[in-house]
C-alpha cells in the first residue's frame, strides 16, 4: 500500500482521510484542466459541427 499501516489507529485513518482528500483534489484539478482544454472540441464532435 503506501506505507500507512505501521500507523497507530487514529494516526492512520487521518493519513487515510489526507490520501483521499489529495486524491480528490488532484482528480479535480486535473479534470478541469482536461474540461478547459478539450471541453469545446467535445462538444463540437457530439453536435456534428
Amino acid at each position: 500500500m503506501s506505507g500507512i499501516e505501521s500507523l497507530s489507529g487514529n494516526a492512520q485513518a487521518v493519513a487515510l482521510v489526507g490520501l483521499v482528500l489529495l486524491e480528490a483534489i488532484v482528480l479535480y484539478v486535473g479534470y478541469g484542466s482536461l474540461e478547459q482544454l478539450l471541453g469545446e472540441y467535445v462538444v463540437g464532435l457530439l453536435r456534428g459541427d
